[in-house]
């Protein structure tokens, strides 16, 4: 059986070269550059409520920094090191093994380093806390955005709220179609690189966590301003795209776990938007325009009023619970 510290030392100490203190000791370290923000953020996965058991270890390592991950994408702030809390119902290799692993790959390629945490027996829990940095007041915020800017939508949206719905048993997909939207739930990718090359560019981002229209309703209440989003436009996958309509909009503006950025830049700044896009590796779609006011307007590609509402995520609404 497995103590609590040769479990931290087989499977998370690693050498730093950012901190000068990591993993073992009470605190980790760090060092920042002059004229540099730290920016920090946390994120707690609990079992049955942002996972299912059935999700391959690997995958939940991978997701569980990737969520942290995609905060700092929304500010526009580079990774640089984590601590992961973790509360295990044992010391089981079997399942300690292959979520190191996703996790750990997954930091690696980002170039951020593990620094510290805890570990506790009880029910699988996950806490990540992680620290970023970017040049003093070129944080991207969600009070920036401006009438006139555009909406922008990285990436695609639904696909991890379809999966959830086959496994709630809702909805029947084929084989292929379904590891697609289920890599979506458990993979999603942080979009880092598109943070960074949007400083001094956007107004203003959010990460889609709790789904779009909750979480562009963040941007535009902390902005005092309004929007108007063509439904029609919303990026989607094919797998999603041939679903009922209903289902579609229920998906793309309430399905949340998507981890795609939405942000908004002012009209005159199109090319370069794309070309950061570009520069990213992740396609970018024009969906909507900020206007004067308070709400979200929704519309069809012919302009025609959207008559639904979509509200975002709350852990503590009654219909929160998978």
């Amino acid at each position: 059986m497995m103590g609590e510290f040769e479990l931290i030392a087989r499977y998370f100490r690693r050498p730093v070269r950012r901190a000068d203190l990591g993993v073992g000791d009470d605190c980790a370290l760090l060092r920042t550059a002059p004229g540099m923000q730290l920016a920090v953020s946390s994120d707690m996965l609990v079992e049955g409520r942002h996972f299912l058991a059935t999700v391959a270890p690997e995958r939940l390592g991978h997701k569980a920094l990737a969520v942290n991950l995609s905060d700092l994408a929304a500010v526009g702030a580079r990774p640089m090191a984590f601590t992961l809390a973790l509360a295990l119902p044992s010391a089981d290799e079997r399942f300690l093994a292959p979520f190191a692993r996703g996790l750990l790959a997954l930091a690696d390629a980002s170039g951020i380093e593990l620094v510290g945490g805890d570990t506790t027996a009880g029910p699988l829990n996950i806490c990540i806390t992680v620290l970023g940095e970017l040049p003093a007041g070129q944080a991207l915020l969600r009070s920036g955005a401006r009438p006139g800017d555009d909406v922008w939508i990285s990436g695609t949206l639904g696909d991890a709220r379809l999966a959830l719905e086959v496994f709630r048993g809702t909805v029947a997909l084929p084989g292929g179609d379904f590891e697609t939207v289920r890599r979506a739930m458990e993979m999603p990718t942080p979009r880092n690189a598109l943070g960074i090359a949007l400083r001094g560019l956007a107004h203003s981002a959010i990460d889609v966590s709790d789904g779009l229209a909750g979480d562009l309703g963040h941007v535009l209440a902390a902005s005092g301003v309004a929007a108007c989003l063509d439904v029609d436009a919303l990026p989607r996958s094919a797998v999603l795209a041939a679903r009922p309509v209903a289902v579609q909009h229920e998906c793309l503006l309430a399905g949340g776990d998507d981890y795609e950025l939405a942000f908004t830049a002012p009209q005159a700044r199109r090319q370069a938007v794309v070309a950061a896009g570009q520069a990213a590796g992740v396609a970018l779609t024009r969906c909507g325009t900020i206007e004067a006011g308070r709400g979200l307007r929704l519309v069809d590609r012919a302009g025609r009023p959207v008559a639904a509402t979509f509200r975002g995520f709350d852990h503590f609404a009654p219909a929160a619970a998978p």
